[in-house]
């Protein structure tokens, strides 16, 4: 059984090396898994080309929402995306906070980071910024943010509480997030969840989708909201090598399934930590 930092290295190794895959390879696996399918195109990543502020290059295919479309988020405003990658959120919030605001992209991967500040710097954008950080200890000080965002990166770290904790950190009173992740209803297979390259690719860190949503409760958020929701169908292909014949049956029979969820919560205009909000 790997510790919580031997899952950490290992998610931040294989992301590495999906800096250096092209957007078509990421798009046809599990998040950039590596897993591709050649029954589909895309399983999870969603379409940005429409939204103003999108830049190909900074699109890895890696996301499974469209978290900035729900974000609410206003000319002027400081926006924290958590697990940035190359940059194709933080670009679209820009266009949202325009010249007066600040976009901060956190990313633990070097290679992530320098891919990211090198597509800001090819577009002149003086006030989107990436740091190389831990998101369960964010390099941002405290009542910062105005709003945070993430696109599928809260499933892959095994501490989600510590994120949860550190995003109230960050955002101001009455500030907020919006998040798209991937939950479960039911159960996966137990091989399926010890096996590194699905952990990677987004399916086998995931949590129970009442537990994600309790998680963000008890750490002192309120007006929960999902913003949408949609089921996940992962490939034949992609699970099969992962299971035998029977345990593909009885997972296929199961009704237990894999969704993607965007998430809206705001933190309390008057409380002092989640102790007192609970």
């Amino acid at each position: 059984m790997e510790t919580q930092e031997q899952i950490k290295e290992m998610v931040k190794k294989k992301y590495s090396e999906i800096a250096l895959q092209d957007k078509q390879t990421n798009g046809a696996s599990c998040c950039g898994s590596g897993c591709c399918s050649a029954e589909a195109d895309n399983i999870m990543n969603e379409d940005y080309s429409s939204l103003k502020g999108y830049n190909p290059e900074a699109d890895l295919g890696l996301g499974c929402g469209l978290p900035t479309q729900f974000a609410q988020i206003k000319p002027g405003d400081t926006v924290i995306d958590l697990g940035s990658g190359a940059g194709n959120d933080c670009f679209i919030a820009r266009t949202e906070v325009g010249e007066t605001g600040k976009v901060i992209g956190i990313d633990f991967s070097p290679a992530m980071v320098d891919k990211a500040r090198g597509n800001a710097e090819k577009r002149g954008l003086h006030n989107v910024e990436f740091r190389l950080g831990d998101i369960e200890k964010l390099p941002i000080g405290s009542g910062m943010a105005d709003v945070v965002v993430s696109n599928c990166v809260l499933n892959l770290v095994p501490n989600k509480d510590g994120v949860f904790k550190e995003i109230f950190r960050v955002l101001k009173p009455g500030g907020h997030f919006s998040i798209s992740d991937i939950v479960l209803l039911g159960g996966l297979p137990e091989k399926m969840q010890g096996t590194a390259e699905m952990y990677s690719g987004c399916v086998a860190g995931a949590v129970q989708k009442q537990a994600y949503l309790e998680l963000m409760a008890s750490n002192g958020f309120t007006n929960i909201i999902i913003q949408k929701e949609k089921a996940i169908v992962v490939p034949d292909d992609i699970l099969r090598p992962f299971l035998s014949a029977e345990e593909w049956s009885a997972f296929q029979q199961s009704g237990d399934g894999i969704f993607s969820i965007t998430v809206y919560a705001e933190k309390p205009t008057a409380c002092c930590g989640p102790e007192c909000c609970n």
